[in-house]
């Protein structure tokens, strides 16, 4: 057996970081904004390796660095994928107004759930007049909260939806190593 060590110096092969993306309930308008990096995207590509988003088409969320998440906790789904994709993600950042502070689903929240029940699917013609009752069918929570109610949250991107140029700036700040920083025209509160 040859035990000669080459002099010449081996190149390493850096680790990407692993991103997961998903969606509560929401419109999924963050994502669509995600999308408008538009070619930036090959850039990303070239250091980070998606898990879990629409870009890769898988279900289930491995062991990542770095999660981002829309949507608002409107059922019993949302919280057991909210829950599996925290544990899974080292660093969670909660995107978009319905993420951050619940957003228009968070509208019902003023509503008794059971009457707009009935008065969506009872009392409105040709809906079958009872309210859908299949085990299949997520149950609905009493109210609508932001992600930050059910799990521990390390960063929150405003906006409704915010832009492609805010969530590229973020995400590449913080996988430079940089606390991520949006000054005025890319934060937005709506």
């Amino acid at each position: 057996m040859d035990t000669q060590v080459s002099s010449q110096p081996q190149k390493v092969a850096k680790r990407k970081i692993r991103v997961a993306t998903t969606s509560l309930s929401g419109c999924f308008g963050c994502h669509m904004s995600l999308l408008d990096i538009d070619e930036r995207i090959l850039q990303l590509i070239e250091v980070v390796e998606f898990d879990r988003s629409p870009i890769t088409d898988i279900k289930h969320c491995g062991p990542c660095d770095i999660g981002l998440i829309e949507g608002s906790v409107c059922n019993s789904e949302n919280v057991h994928v909210l829950r599996e994709f925290r544990e899974n993600c080292n660093v969670l950042i909660a995107f978009g107004a319905c993420a951050v502070a619940g957003g228009l689903p968070a509208q019902r929240n003023h509503l008794d759930i059971g009457d707009a029940l009935r008065e969506v699917y009872c009392d409105r013609a040709g809906l079958g007049k009872q309210i859908p009752n299949d085990r299949e069918l997520p149950l609905l929570l009493d109210k609508v909260h932001p992600i930050n109610e059910v799990v521990r949250v390390d960063y929150f991107i405003p906006g409704c939806p915010p832009s492609g140029d805010t969530i590229w700036k973020f995400v590449t700040d913080l996988i430079a190593g940089h606390m991520p920083r949006l000054e005025h025209p890319l934060l937005k509160f709506d």
